[in-house]
């Protein structure tokens, strides 16, 4: 009787996975169906057509010519390097800080630096964007860029493993002679790859699919970012919105970072696990 029962919850529980895959992936599905066909077919569909009859790559062709999608792909790359490299720097010295060196009024530092997460991000783009103007730094890197290299979140992760690290080690680290640049990048760093991977990752992500600061701050074309295109194909279509051309595009974007998330998924995974817990 236990054996049939616990075959009668494994293919319930299978089946409730499945579904709910089924409901997850078919976005996807539906998104790359959509970028081959052409925009004439779409808008004629009075119901939705799960078969292509015709595909045609002219969607994908004009979301490189005519959208420039290249273009903006290499200032996002550009963009998202530079402020992840940064973030990851920033956040290592902050983190090391709050983690192991000792000054007065740490702890309540450290809480109001936390309650800052909750200050909404509305707020926090109005006063972005004032500084910005005020050092006219609209339509540069450096504009895109400040803004979005602090993140309390990702402090707090980083605070966590170095916390896991035994107080030990940094003593003797420190009869030793080692500096607390040296102890952090030749002992906490290594120690830390999984929790650096994931947060890098993440911040990559972040940056790739960035829209709102983006589109604010920037009104010249060379600086445009990914979702700067998307915005330009779907206002350059006549009457309605250039459905298929919008879904080429978001499938090229998509891309990067699903192969992304595939090399790197056991990291993200295992950084996340190891940064939710405190030995």
């Amino acid at each position: 009787m236990k054996d049939k029962a616990r075959i009668i919850r494994n293919i319930i529980i299978y089946f409730l996975l499945t579904v709910w895959a089924i409901f997850v992936i078919f976005p996807f599905f539906w998104m790359i169906l959509t970028s081959f066909k052409t925009y004439s077919a779409y808008n004629s569909e009075t119901t939705p057509q799960f078969i292509v009859l015709k595909p045609t790559l002219e969607n994908y062709i004009s979301a490189w010519t005519v959208a420039k999608l290249g273009q903006y792909m290499v200032n996002t790359l550009v963009y998202s390097i530079t402020t992840t490299f940064l973030m990851v720097i920033v956040s290592l010295l902050a983190a090391f800080a709050f983690a192991r060196l000792e000054f007065r009024g740490k702890n309540v530092v450290f809480v109001l630096f936390l309650a800052m997460m909750m200050v909404p991000t509305e707020l926090v783009i109005i006063t972005n964007y004032v500084t910005i103007v005020n050092l006219d730094w609209r339509n540069t890197f450096t504009g895109l860029i400040l803004p979005s290299i602090l993140s309390v979140f990702y402090i707090y992760l980083l605070r966590q493993n170095f916390m896991q690290v035994s107080d030990n080690v940094y003593f003797a680290a420190k009869v030793d002679g080692t500096s607390d640049f040296k102890y952090l990048w030749k002992i906490l760093v290594p120690l830390s790859k999984p929790t650096i991977i994931t947060i890098t990752i993440l911040k990559l992500i972040e940056c790739w699919n960035s829209y709102v600061w983006p589109r604010l701050i920037t009104t010249d074309k060379d600086f445009y970012l990914v979702s700067n295109g998307i915005q330009l194909i779907k206002e350059q279509s006549m009457g309605k919105a250039d459905i298929p051309g919008m879904m080429a595009a978001v499938v090229c974007i998509s891309l990067p970072l699903l192969l992304l998330f595939v090399v790197f998924r056991k990291q993200i995974m295992s950084g996340v696990a190891r940064s939710g817990s405190k030995g």
